[in-house]
């Protein structure tokens, strides 16, 4: 990746963190804390890695990706609306009766969706699912999933984690967006999943660690998941709940909380000036 594609990528992400705090604000409710720690990782997948069609978004010949963290739904929609899946205005819709940007992703009202997710543990089950089909029919598509470090400790991840390896997933990648925190705290002080990445390598995978907001790193570790075979991928990406608004960083009150108006204004000037430092 060159100096000018780096670039961009960092304008998009910058955009797509600003659709997260467009549509929370709106809605009044929502997650804005993990949607902005993933959204670089979002960014690259939409932008760089994912073979995929906003004009055709549920074709056949597409890789799948799958939200396990479903509620960071505002960063999903938001990277999907800079990538042309559906207006950018729209995100102001989110979580409202008559939209189809929902508190979590529907595959039955949005079309670019793969996978309906919420319940954690689900998606990356759901994923396991979808990669093994893919490769029952010899695709060459791949699937993508996001969990976060507080869903690892549902019991039904590790039991995806150890099919995907039985079955020998190596079209399968899963991101850990470890911003450490969740609703409650830490994830130490809730119940530590920690060492992740010895874990994901006990149960069969690939792991590769990174920070999640580096986009050299995360294309890095994209193109080495595709070289190793065998075995599905991990990458372990150490973040910042609240990424890039100064009030929300590192906060684990921003897990589940909207901004009011003043909060809004500050986080929309602040990403407005990282813009325009990029441009």
């Amino acid at each position: 990746m060159n100096d000018f594609e780096k670039n961009e990528l960092k304008k998009i992400a910058v955009k797509v963190r600003m659709g997260i705090i467009e549509g929370t604000f709106n809605a009044k409710s929502g997650h804005p804390g993990g949607s902005l720690s993933s959204a670089d990782i979002l960014t690259y997948l939409y932008f760089k890695e994912m073979k995929i069609d906003p004009e055709n978004p549920r074709g056949e010949n597409r890789d799948l990706f799958v939200l396990s963290k479903g509620h960071a739904a505002p960063g999903l929609y938001s990277v999907m609306a800079q990538r042309g899946f559906f207006p950018v205005e729209h995100l102001k819709t989110l979580r409202k009766p008559d939209s189809n940007l929902q508190g979590h992703p529907s595959m039955n009202l949005l079309a670019g969706v793969d996978m309906s997710t919420g319940s954690l543990g689900q998606g990356i089950s759901a994923a396991c699912g979808m990669a093994l089909g893919l490769k029952l029919k010899n695709s060459e598509n791949r699937v993508y999933s996001i969990l976060g470090d507080g869903e690892l400790q549902e019991g039904q991840v590790w039991e995806a984690l150890m099919y995907a390896a039985a079955k020998k997933l190596d079209n399968l990648v899963a991101v850990v967006d470890n911003n450490n925190l969740q609703i409650d705290g830490t994830i130490e002080q809730v119940n530590s999943p920690y060492p992740i990445a010895e874990k994901f390598s006990a149960f069969g995978w690939n792991v590769i660690e990174i920070d999640g907001h580096c986009f050299d790193e995360i294309e890095k570790a994209y193109n080495s998941a595709k070289e190793h075979k065998g075995a599905p991928t991990a990458i372990i990406a150490k973040t910042i709940k609240g990424k890039d608004i100064s009030f929300m960083e590192n906060e684990v009150g921003w897990h589940g909380t909207a901004p009011n108006k003043e909060q809004y204004e500050t986080a929309i000037a602040e990403l407005n000036e990282k813009l325009n430092q990029l441009s």
